[in-house]
């Protein structure tokens, strides 16, 4: 028993140094550690270098935490209200976000002979983009005041929304619920959503009174407690727990949001990249190469869909064309939720994992790089077939030299 647990020590402690060296690194040269993370999992894993034992159950039940700290904090940025408006008003550009890019994953899935649920899956891998590398990027890249970005916010916004609805649906599918139980269960998690949303925007302020505290300790228990509690009744209901921990975050405000966000965001960065290592550990290293032409060739189908994505959203929402492309590029990067749903799925297509891994990789890394060049080489090629001319007022507006950071 004593040297199980030095065992277990020894590992946790080597992981978790080592992943606090990956992120300095990836920090030091201005990317996301997600696929630095990632490749240390293939590491450690099975088949990899230095395979873990001790450690890999501790890190299994991590890993689950991880979904849900990320899906909590996700819910706390926003407010039940600005997800109703974000619905009211982009809701034409959500539904042509998931027909762009959901399609050709499920299409892909289809043409391998991988079977419905595996297509579903992998839909949801190539749709959703990914909400952390994002903000990063347009942070970074001082966009904050650009008229794109309330553009590309919404659309993300939608597409986090649409996880309390695609979650509980993949969960059924790979539990083999039937058509009756599935339609139970899409009835149940839509409900939840509504009647969760109605609370928020109703008695927020009273449910985050209830909760809020002026000791830092008791607010962090509490919230912490009661996301637990209510992603662990959402999987018993098959709703998922990461949807559960979605609503508890949408449900507090004000005040109370803040203060859970600064408490929890260390402890979400940690056991996010415990998540990243878990997946990485599951996924055999050798098993990438037969599938990493699929996957490129999977994500430069998706990165131009993205492209078009934010270019529709954004010609829509009245921006001028260098913005279109602006917003196009920066959807492209996927990661946190591309391989929260392929984790999910694994079971159903053991190649799933492989390929999601790549996938992401591939993405993650090429995902600032669109964001960055995208609208300059538009306008290079643009400017190769036509004549100069005096851009019009509105495109001007998108220029970020006169736009505020």
């Amino acid at each position: 028993m004593h040297e199980n647990i030095t065992a277990l020590l020894i590992e946790l402690g080597a992981v978790i140094l080592a992943l606090g060296i990956l992120g300095r690194i990836a920090s030091r040269f201005g990317f996301s550690p997600i696929p630095l993370y990632l490749l240390a999992g293939l590491a450690f894993g099975h088949g990899g270098l230095l395979p873990l034992a001790a450690s890999e159950e501790f890190v299994a039940t991590g890993a689950e935490i991880g979904v849900i700290l990320l899906l909590l904090l996700l819910g706390l940025e926003y407010t039940a209200s600005d997800l109703v408006s974000t619905l009211k008003t982009q809701y034409v550009s959500g539904v042509v976000d998931f027909l762009l890019n959901a399609l050709p994953g499920a299409a892909v899935a289809l043409l391998l002979g991988w079977g419905p649920v595996a297509a579903v899956a992998l839909a949801g891998v190539t749709w959703i983009s990914s909400s952390g590398v994002i903000a990063k990027v347009v942070g970074d890249l001082g966009r904050l005041g650009n008229r794109e970005t309330p553009v590309v916010l919404g659309i993300l916004v939608l597409e986090d929304l649409s996880m309390a609805v695609y979650l509980p649906i993949l969960t059924a599918l790979l539990a083999g619920v039937g058509l009756a139980g599935g339609s139970i269960t899409l009835l149940i998690s839509l409900g939840t959503v509504s009647v969760v949303l109605f609370v928020a925007v109703r008695y927020g302020r009273v449910i985050s009174r209830a909760v809020s505290s002026d000791n830092p300790e008791m607010l962090l228990l509490v919230v912490l407690g009661l996301t637990l509690l209510v992603a662990g009744i959402a999987q018993q209901l098959q709703v998922s727990a990461a949807v559960g921990a979605f609503l508890v975050g949408i449900a507090l405000s004000g005040e109370v949001a803040h203060g859970a966000r600064n408490l929890l965001s260390p402890l979400r960065d940690l056991f996010a990249a415990v998540f990243f290592v878990f997946f990485g550990l599951s996924t055999d290293p050798a098993e990438i190469p037969p599938v990493l032409a699929i996957a490129l060739g999977l994500a430069i189908v998706t990165a131009l869909t993205k492209v078009a994505t934010g270019w529709y959203a954004a010609r829509r929402a009245g921006v001028g064309t260098a913005g279109r492309w602006r917003a196009g590029g920066t959807l492209v990067a996927r990661g946190e939720f591309s391989i929260v749903i392929a984790g999910l799925a694994v079971g159903v297509e053991p190649r799933l994992g492989p390929l999601a891994t790549a996938y992401v990789l591939i993405l993650v890394i090429l995902g600032p790089i669109a964001a960055r060049y995208t609208e300059p080489l538009a306008r290079r090629l643009t400017n190769r077939n036509q004549t100069p001319a005096t851009p019009p007022a509105a495109e001007r507006l998108d220029n970020p030299a006169n736009t505020p950071n």
